[in-house]
């Protein structure tokens, strides 16, 4: 029953059937244990990891946790019966709801994350591009780093390449520093606010200080201690000594791809961090420092960024870039070799083809741009509804909502992903009314086989509904089907009358 992941979710307007209706942890359940009486654990995280969700986010962890606990106290390690796994995501189930009625902002992140890993590959191939240099420590990264991690603002995570490496933000600082508005409170109140501060952004994930890259950039700070020298001197800013030394301590501030991209998913969220739920921004905050990114955040290439790419975004000499797709996602693409221009090459040309592939150009227009991916929309978003309320209606028993399909020309004979249709799902639950319906008003294929080469008699068969499996028997002299030469696929010449719909 794979698609009863999704058909158990699917809001269908009911009538009459309410009190059928199981619990939200039963209807989780019965979709990932396939007509099993166990569930693996690594079934439900492997189910759990293909909407996006990581076992580590915050949100889940009760539900982690219980699971841990749970299966250190039962006598059998690796399955979950019907009640432990209630008992294990009644505590998170509005946000597993959530995840597997794929109502998050990119609904079919696993396809989505291909895409992601095809650009990925993509960029890989591309050379050039030279290794900041003028701060020793930088010269130190291998040029072959290269990772991309991605969240979304629902916390849809995904990472490829070298994403764990700690490297320093340098000038991608910039618009989270200009977000968090540094003032005139003192060197060791700023350099503490500062860190818990980003801490927030990254969703407590990894934030750290690189002191030999702080060292490396004093020692070669020459022209910055001058032009501070000189603002003393024309007494255009007293504190001249602090902004300095807060921008080389920002700049030596260690993140991973991972933590980083969190931190622009924040932006991206309008400042809420999306992995813990921590308003860290204000809306203004987030409004004005995505306003200077798109316009300047990317050295002198910043007029081409913007008219190319159309995003957020800001660069800095490590070789990040740090890319807001606004109410979509937040990316940090990572590779040390910078352009003429002080870009990563890499990150460029990804960022590129990210756009060329999905809609997310600030000005691309979904009537004129339809040949472009929209990762927001699910695939066949129409098929798979109507496939969905068919199944929910018939798990349900709600033969009002059939006759309602059938008399608006649904296809009742459509089959999920498991190739299972209406009639399977309504013979394995017993429903002798709905059963009825569809083959004597509706005229459907009585003997449908799943991907298992289970026929609907199977099922009735399976779960001990006799009567069911009777009034299926009974169709089986009647019925003789032919195949179709071209497809494979049964083929009836019965006529469909639709006067019993009535």
């Amino acid at each position: 029953m794979k698609v009863l992941l999704l058909c158990c979710f699917g809001s269908v307007g009911l009538s009459g059937n309410q009190g059928l209706l199981p619990s939200l942890e039963d209807l989780l359940f019965y979709t990932i244990a396939e007509g099993q009486e166990k569930i693996p654990v690594h079934k439900f995280i492997t189910a759990l990891k293909s909407t996006g969700l990581r076992t580590s986010d915050p949100r889940l962890k009760e539900c982690m946790d219980m699971l841990r606990l749970t299966l250190q106290t039962t006598s059998d390690g690796v399955m979950l019966d019907k009640d432990l796994f209630k008992k294990c995501v009644q505590s998170n189930i509005v946000l597993l709801t959530q995840a597997f009625r794929r109502k998050f902002v990119i609904p079919d992140f696993m396809s989505f994350t291909s895409h992601i890993d095809e650009l990925y590959e993509s960029a890989k191939k591309q050379s050039g591009g030279k290794v900041a240099d003028y701060i020793p420590q930088l010269a130190k990264f291998s040029p072959d780093l290269w990772g991309v991690s991605l969240c979304t603002v629902d916390g849809q995570r995904h990472s490829v390449g070298d994403t764990k490496v700690p490297f320093c933000l340098q000038s991608c600082v910039k618009p989270l520093k200009y977000a968090i508005a540094v003032n005139d409170l003192g060197t060791e109140y700023v350099h503490r606010y500062v860190m818990q501060f980003m801490n927030k952004m990254a969703g407590n994930e990894y934030v750290g200080f690189s002191n030999a890259t702080f060292q490396s950039e004093r020692e070669s700070g020459d022209r910055n201690f001058a032009i501070g020298y000189y603002l003393k001197e024309k007494k255009v800013c007293y504190s001249y000594f602090l902004i300095l030394y807060s921008r080389l301590c920002l700049c030596s501030i260690e993140v991973t791809c991972e933590s980083a991209s969190v931190m622009a998913a924040t932006l991206a969220n309008g400042g809420f961090c999306p992995i813990t739920g921590e308003r860290v921004l204000s809306p203004e905050a987030v409004r004005n420092t995505l306003s200077l990114m798109h316009s300047c955040g990317m050295y002198d290439f910043s007029g081409q960024f913007a008219f190319h790419v159309g995003l957020p975004a800001k660069s800095g000499v490590a070789g990040g870039i740090l890319l807001v797709v606004p109410n979509v996602m937040g990316l940090m693409c990572w590779s040390p070799p910078l352009d003429k221009m002080g870009n990563s090459v890499k990150g460029i040309h990804f960022c590129h083809d990210l756009v060329s592939l999905c809609n997310f150009h600030n000005y691309d227009n979904l009537r004129h741009f339809a040949k472009k991916l929209d990762p927001r929309r699910e695939g066949g978003d129409q098929r798979v509804k109507s496939v969905i309320n068919l199944l929910f209606a018939a798990y349900t028993g709600d033969v009002s909502a059939l006759r309602r399909f059938a008399l608006s020309g649904m296809d009742m004979e459509q089959r999920d992903y498991d190739s299972r249709t209406a009639l399977h799902v309504a013979a394995a639950e017993g429903h002798v009314d709905v059963v009825k319906f569809l083959l004597e008003a509706c005229k459907v294929n009585p003997f449908p086989k799943d991907r298992w080469n289970n026929t609907p008699m199977d099922e009735a068969l399976h779960f001990g509904h006799h009567d069911v499996f009777k009034i299926l028997q009974e169709y089986q002299v009647q019925y003789t089907p032919s195949e179709d030469s071209n497809n494979g696929k049964e083929n009836r010449t019965v006529h469909k009358n639709l006067d019993g719909l009535l």
